[in-house]
This record gives structure tokens, C-alpha cells and sequence, in this order.
């Protein structure tokens, strides 16, 4: 790719991407507020459209409805401008939607073990897919069928442990910088783990 066009798409749009849990609403809002741009989640922006949760949603529409609703919004979203945008953890699974994020910004994937998630996300009603007695196992289940997907989409790949959110958005945000110096298209760039504005 062009070097010009990844410092467009560096200095455009940031798509977070990853598994429940991941940190991906929480970094992205601190990561908007530090590079300027507006911050989306695109589980509210469909409960905003729906005027219910996303568990209503599953409930009555099952995971197609809910999958179908979810391509709609993105695509909508990611055609805006200079925005840092929290995808939902199920939406590298529509090809469409896969083909989408790439091409309309820089795709950031949020990593983590499923212990982890698991931790992060045991007390969280609003998760469907958890709603089982085995939820580590549902996670572990998640992470083997959907890591590669993300993988494949990232231009930066992010190792989210236990250090804070402020010093995870920091190495995002160096990470990003990097990946727009680089100019190449030498693949996603990992990273270790350690300790007119849109709106939305």
C-alpha cells in the first residue's frame, strides 16, 4: 500500500476490534479524547437505533437478527469521518463487515487471554453469548474461533493485560504513530504485553 494512503487512513479512522472484554469501549474513548476525534460504540449506536439492549435484541431476533442490524450500523459508521470506533466482539464474522473496516481506517486488534476476559466480564449482564454455566469455557471457545479473524484484519495488534487503561491507550497511541511512520505494508505490528470532527 501507498505510504500516503496509510497516513490517511492513521490520521482517519481507528477501528478497535476484539473479544468481550477486551477494553475495546474503554480505550476508545480515551483514545479519541488524546488524538482529537469522536468516539463510537457500535453496540449503542444499535441499541440508540433499536431503542432496546442488546439482550432484547438477541432474545427476540436471535443472533442473525442481531448480526444483520449490526452490518447496517457499521457500515454507516465506519463512512464517517476521524473516528475512534469500538466494534462489537461478533462483527469480524460477516464477511461484509470484514471488508469494510479495512478499507476505512486503521484496525487495531485488542488481545487477550480468555482468563482474563473472563475476569473482566463476570459480572457483566448485557453479554449474551455468556449466558452459560461454563463461561471460561464459552471465552476460550470465542477466542480460538475469532483470533484469526482479527489477526488477519489488524494493522496493529495490542496485547491488553492487566496495566492500566491510561497506559494502554499511551502504547496504542505510540503503536499507531509507528504504523503511519512505517508507511509499509510490512504487516500488523505487535505489540508486547507489559504490566471536522464526526460525531456520534
Amino acid at each position: 500500500m501507498h505510504s500516503t494512503t496509510r497516513q490517511r487512513r492513521a490520521s482517519g479512522n481507528v477501528f478497535l476490534v476484539g473479544l468481550m472484554g477486551a477494553g475495546k469501549t474503554s480505550v476508545g474513548k480515551l483514545l479519541a479524547k488524546r488524538l482529537g476525534k469522536a468516539f463510537c460504540d457500535c453496540d449503542q449506536e444499535i441499541e440508540s437505533a433499536t431503542g432496546v439492549r442488546i439482550p432484547v435484541i438477541f432474545e427476540i431476533e436471535g443472533e442473525a437478527g442481531f448480526r444483520a442490524r449490526e452490518t447496517k450500523i457499521l457500515a454507516e459508521l465506519v463512512g464517517r469521518r476521524d473516528i475512534v470506533l469500538a466494534t462489537g466482539g461478533g462483527a469480524v464474522l460477516s464477511a461484509e463487515n470484514r471488508k469494510l473496516l479495512p478499507g476505512n481506517g486503521v484496525v487495531v486488534y485488542l488481545r487477550a487471554a480468555a482468563p482474563e476476559l473472563c475476569s473482566r466480564t463476570r459480572h457483566d449482564k448485557n453479554r449474551p453469548l455468556l449466558k452459560t454455566g461454563e463461561p471460561l469455557a464459552r471465552l476460550e471457545q470465542l477466542h480460538a474461533e475469532r483470533d484469526p479473524l482479527y489477526s488477519s484484519l489488524a494493522d496493529v495488534i495490542v496485547d491488553s493485560g492487566s496495566q492500566s487503561v491510561t497506559s494502554l491507550v499511551q502504547r496504542v497511541e505510540q503503536q499507531l504513530h509507528r504504523h503511519a511512520s512505517a508507511g509499509r505494508g510490512e504487516g500488523p505490528r505487535r505489540m508486547a504485553r507489559t504490566g471536522g470532527k464526526a460525531s456520534c
